[in-house]
């Protein structure tokens, strides 16, 4: 049976802030809905300080923001967003177009259509999160999404460079520096200067989240992406330096964050924590590492592999990090995860920022039923279905007929019955096809 050397925050506070973050969201929306333009400006200027005559970008302050990044680090984007566009590349040439002759002149088939306009929300409070506009924009891209518009927060009073360079460089048509739950409502409702989107995607805080479920109908959402989550799963042919090191690194990025080690080897959960009580006394981001480690950091021991693969299904977290001898039996038994990190030689912050799969995955169990952002979220497969012969209409409507009357649905009925008398030769009455 699992054991718990250390717990985070009990699930009523968690419940409660929820429930706060909740009525916030609420109030935001309907205020950008009834007021628009003046509602978003309104907004940033309350929460970020920001009040600009225009929160779009035009090309001239694009070109000047891209200028004051260094060549390197514009080197370096370019090469993330590489690696991010051909892994995507990759994903979109498994889904190929689908046409079948299922029964002699019966053609079914599927088209893979892109959404038509998308908004991308680029986190960039606490951080600038300058990957994320790779993981949406470039992706986005891939699909074929038509419209691409971006937003992102002011960092340290205006556009941050480097955010900026890399969605003009993933490919966004319209760039704004509008963050929070102002942003995302301005993509998906629309305001007298910004057109509406189909469909939001992007990580964000709970706010953010939390704005998104509520628009999710409205709008398409890729999934609900919050505070980030990363649980470490490690045997001891790893130490605790290296754990504490994988958990911390994501607990880093807000003090909501939960982090997790799950371990078979108690002595290494005893290493691990007070390796990770070391680590807060020399790391630059110890405030908010510290207070996500402190209340909703976990640490538990199992007996098994397999005891250790059903409670990290009962986690489901956004990240898992694999650190164990035999990294393969949790890829091909784990169920419920975001993304896997396989073996000692890779990490979180390699997905986070590099190494092409797609950062934005999701958080509060909802990997039980979702994966995470790639380039199928941007594509709906649609069917279709056509018939070419009168023997075929004929055959399917008398089936079709009888099947509608099963259920009550005469009207239905009728549409396969006229069908089968055109077709099909024969004076199909409906008291015949209820039979």
């Amino acid at each position: 049976m699992p054991r718990f050397l250390k717990r985070g925050m009990d699930a009523s506070a968690i419940k409660a802030a929820d429930a706060k973050v909740r009525e916030t969201v609420e109030s935001i929306l309907g205020q950008v809905e009834d007021k628009k333009d003046s509602a978003i400006r309104q907004l940033s200027k309350q929460f970020d300080n920001w009040e600009p005559n225009d929160f779009r970008l035009s090309a001239a302050e694009i070109e000047r923001a891209i200028a004051q990044v260094s060549k390197r680090d514009l080197d370096d984007i370019r090469f993330a967003q590489a690696q991010v566009r051909n892994f995507a590349q990759k994903q979109r040439d498994t889904m190929q177009d689908l046409e079948v002759e299922t029964l002699p002149g019966v053609i079914l088939g599927h088209r893979h259509i892109p959404v038509n306009a998308i908004g991308c929300y680029v986190p960039g409070g606490r951080y600038p999160m300058v990957a994320s506009a790779h993981m949406s924009i470039v992706t986005a891209r891939v699909a074929g999404v038509k419209r691409i518009i971006a937003c992102a927060p002011p960092f340290k009073g205006g556009p941050h460079p480097a955010i900026v360079a890399a969605m003009h460089f993933g490919g966004a048509d319209e760039i704004y520096v509008l963050g929070g739950v102002q942003a995302v409502a301005a993509m998906a409702l629309g305001t007298e200067t910004i057109a509406p989107v189909d469909m939001i995607v992007g990580p964000g805080n709970a706010y953010v989240a939390e704005a998104k479920r509520q628009l999710f109908g409205r709008v398409g959402i890729d999934l609900l992406a919050g505070p980030t989550e990363t649980l470490v799963i490690a045997d001891d042919s790893v130490d605790g330096e290296i754990c504490a090191t994988d958990l911390l690194g994501q607990a880093e990025h807000g003090p909501t964050s939960p982090a997790i080690l799950l371990t078979n080897s108690e002595r290494l959960a005893r290493d691990t924590m007070n390796e990770v009580e070391r680590l807060l006394t020399i790391l630059p981001t110890a405030d908010a590492a510290g207070q996500a480690w402190k209340d909703y950091g976990e640490v538990i021991v199992c007996d098994s592999e397999a005891e250790m693969v059903e409670e990290a299904d009962r986690i489901a977290s956004e990240h898992v990090q694999v650190m164990t001898r035999d990294p393969d039996y949790f890829l091909n038994n784990m169920k419920n995860y975001g993304s896997l990190f396989l073996g000692a030689r890779t990490n979180v912050a390699y997905g986070d920022k590099v190494i092409g799969t797609n950062h934005t995955l999701p958080t509060k169990k909802t990997a039980r039923y979702t994966g995470g952002l790639w380039v199928g979220k941007f594509l709906k497969t649609c069917t279709y279905q056509k018939v070419l012969t009168d023997q075929a209409s004929a055959q399917i409507g008398e089936y079709c007929s009888r099947l509608c009357i099963l259920e009550g649905f005469s009207a239905h009925a009728e549409q396969a019955n006229v069908r089968v008398r055109r077709y099909g030769g024969r004076n199909v009455a409906y008291a015949q096809a209820a039979e």
